[in-house]
């Protein structure tokens, strides 16, 4: 099993079978988010699958499960540009993961009418799933990812050395 966090602007681990690797990856903007690019991914994904859905599902199924999908990717834009304000930095978060378990919804519902087959449905039901993990994982420890503000004091302070 691989599981992955990462420190904004800092190092990364992964573990995989009971071994951590340490890798150092500045993350300098949303796009370098490991759960962005998988949402991104995801919704690139979506988009080409639902171009075969029938035309009686353009403006229902169709609509929905891209708009869903893209919501996941700029909500995640919207977080990384709230740093500053922990609070609307977890709501917007918040927001992707909601939107995420909407997409799920979606695709289940394509894949009940047969528009997905089945095997493309659960890689993607298990591609969100890690996507909420990960969404979840920063709403509950978000200080890492905040941009703080340091006092001049501190700023003195840290010039000196």
């Amino acid at each position: 099993m691989l599981r992955t966090e990462r420190r904004a602007d800092s190092y990364f681990m992964k573990r995989r079978n009971g071994v951590t690797e340490y890798r150092s990856k500045k993350i300098t903007t949303y796009r370098d988010l490991e759960v962005y690019q998988m949402a991104m991914d995801c919704a690139m994904e979506i988009f080409e699958i639902t171009k075969s859905f029938p035309k009686s599902e353009q403006y229902s199924l169709t609509d929905q499960i891209r708009r869903s999908s893209r919501s996941v990717c700029a909500n995640i834009c919207e977080a990384w540009r709230k740093r500053r304000y922990k609070l609307s930095f977890v709501s917007k978060l918040s927001d992707a993961e909601t939107e995420a378990s909407e997409t799920q919804v979606w695709l289940e519902f394509g894949s009940k009418c047969k528009y997905i087959d089945d095997a493309a449905h659960q890689k993607l039901d298990k591609h969100y799933d890690q996507i909420v993990g990960k969404l979840v994982r920063m709403i509950f420890n978000p200080d890492p990812w905040l941009i703080t503000t340091i006092s001049n004091a501190e700023r003195r302070r840290r010039a000196a050395r």
